[in-house]
């Protein structure tokens, strides 16, 4: 009797916590998901390849709406090489490799291996990366010049597509994957985005959206300030989108205060007010969602990707218009990836399943059979307040040599090393950057294959070096040609023995059409070995590139 009763008792407690999860839990099918899912990552192209043409080319002025590209269904091709979509895809590829409980310091080594180019706070990131800064000191302010760009804003979609109705997934996903390159408000940027997007599965009024998305970052941050303010402009200014506008430029572009630690125009504030001017004002209108965020100006098909990926989000891919799905093609990988769309869907709808059940859900079925996810209603818990102006000490994160040993091209991509093991044979090319696409230039100044360079950044400059055999007998000369861009100048330094043997400019009163042409003597090393080292250094940060023509030694 007494056994019974406790096994009463246990059906009972069973039984009410059932009772209970269902109460404090949402659900979607499975189908469902997927259906919204596929129209986030559709709207995300079809944002960016609105917006493409313009990026950028408007700063602090609104985009007059004829220089806005008119949709037309073939144009939803145009966005496999864009980095608003492929980076985030690297970020899939590690999640899917190593799964949810990844460290961070893999998806380091797997961003570090990246190739693709990559600019502001996404290049500082990966730079420090390379050389073995390991997150999160990647993002920090005394090694990142630009924690609050918009870069992990722009790449924190996955985050909320694969986390249907759990916002906190999208903030922890931030400390692994946003942490490698923005600091602050450049990482509470992109939580409230992915945020964003998993509200989206669930709630389809836009002012609601931004109001749950808020609750994942700190309030304190002026990201958060920003967010609040647009909610308040948007109902004073109530079918006004360009009043709120000019509110955004008076305050988050021309006050001061909110410049601190800004790269300018590139700012995850500014950016991401243009993110919901479009949201909020699109009126649930699709292409006046995009054509708004466009219209904001700055970066400018970034911001209209984001806007209507969440949007597209909330309706579903059935339910789209067919003029944005009609032509997509389902078989050309997204550049640098390992995805095409429908691997896209496969691998976010496989996260999507570890997510849930890691974040306390269910997958069971219906009364129809369905799948189904069962999602607890869990408070957020936003990452801590922290300032890029005042920020934290440095942890010191190094990676190990064993960890260095899996960055596979250290700080060169593998395209820029073989082009310099065919033209210089020898050489040994290091710190070199991704500005200005470096690599061959089969025909460049009046000269055939010419080796393009770039410094790694402001104070690292790209390096050759091959050690040689000095001879005795006779005058050992090496002989260089090294061109500047027309735009630009640079330092020249050459190091022999780790001893400096010429410093100089090579710019417009030093070089004939561009190029400057060097013959130094090696004879003080006649009968040792030694190591030539020359250094493309930057001046400025300006069209940096050093261009290799010649580099010889040379016995008379």
């Amino acid at each position: 009797m007494f056994f019974r009763g406790k096994f009463f008792s246990f059906c009972l407690v069973s039984a009410l916590a059932t009772v209970a999860l269902q109460a404090e839990s949402r659900t979607i099918t499975v189908k469902e998901y997927r259906d919204k899912m596929a129209a986030g990552w559709v709207g995300q192209i079809v944002g960016v390849c609105v917006g493409g043409p313009t990026e950028f080319r408007w700063g602090d002025k609104i985009i007059p709406l004829e220089s806005v590209p008119t949709w037309k269904p073939a144009m939803i091709n145009d966005a496999f090489g864009q980095d608003d979509l492929y980076v985030e895809m690297t970020f899939l590829r590690t999640l899917e490799e190593y799964g949810l409980e990844c460290s961070i310091r893999q998806a380091g080594i797997d961003f570090a291996n990246s190739e693709y180019p990559l600019w502001c706070a996404n290049d500082a990131g990966r730079k420090n990366l390379r050389k073995g800064i390991a997150p999160p000191d990647s993002s920090h302010p005394q090694f990142n010049k630009c924690p609050n760009d918009i870069d992990y804003q722009i790449e924190a979609d996955f985050s909320g597509l694969i986390a249907p109705g759990i916002p906190q997934a999208a903030v922890d996903l931030g400390e692994k994957f946003g942490r490698l390159m923005n600091y602050s408000d450049g990482l509470y940027a992109g939580q409230f985005m992915g945020a964003l997007y998993a509200e989206a599965f669930f709630e389809i009024d836009r002012v609601k959206l931004v109001e749950k998305a808020l609750k994942a970052i700190p309030q304190e941050s002026q990201y958060a300030e920003m967010a609040r303010d647009m909610l308040k402009w948007y109902r004073q200014y109530s079918g006004d989108w360009e009043a709120t506008w000019r509110e955004c430029q008076k305050k988050y572009r021309e006050t001061p205060e909110y410049q601190k630690s800004s790269n300018g125009g590139i700012d995850c504030k500014i950016n991401g007010a243009y993110v919901l001017l479009g949201l909020l004002y699109g009126e649930g209108d699709l292409m006046e969602t995009v054509v708004i965020s466009c219209r904001g100006g700055q970066d400018s098909d970034c911001n209209p990707s984001s806007s209507a990926g969440v949007l597209f989000t909330t309706v579903g891919f059935e339910a789209l218009p067919k003029t944005y799905t009609e032509l997509l093609d389902r078989k050309t990988p997204f550049n640098h990836t390992a995805y095409n769309y429908p691997a896209l869907l496969d691998v976010s709808e496989k996260l999507a399943r570890q997510v849930v059940l890691k974040y306390g859900g269910k997958i069971t079925r219906n009364d129809a059979g369905e799948e189904i996810f069962v999602i607890p209603d869990i408070d957020v818990k936003p990452s801590k307040m922290v300032y890029s102006w005042d920020p934290e000490p440095i942890e010191g994160s190094k990676f190990t040599p064993e960890e260095m040993a899996k960055i596979k091209w250290g700080t060169v991509s593998s395209r820029v090393k073989k082009v310099t093991d065919e033209l210089f044979p020898g050489w040994q090319i290091s710190n070199c950057g991704e500005d200005m696409d470096p690599g061959l230039r089969q025909d460049w100044q009046g000269e055939k294959n010419v080796l393009c360079v770039h410094p790694l950044d402001r104070e690292t400059g790209c390096s050759l070096k091959r050690t040689i055999s000095v001879g005795k007998d006779k005058k050992t000369l090496l002989r260089l040609q090294v061109g500047r861009d027309p735009q630009g100048d640079i330092d020249l330094i050459v190091k022999a023995g780790g001893k400096e043997i010429y410093r100089g400019e090579v710019g417009k009163t030093t070089t004939e059409n561009h190029w400057l042409k060097l013959s130094l003597d090696l004879s003080e090393f006649a009968g040792k070995d030694v190591e030539l080292e020359l250094i493309n250094q930057p001046s400025g940060w300006q069209w940096e590139a050093a261009y290799w023509k010649t580099i010889e030694i040379v016995e008379e």
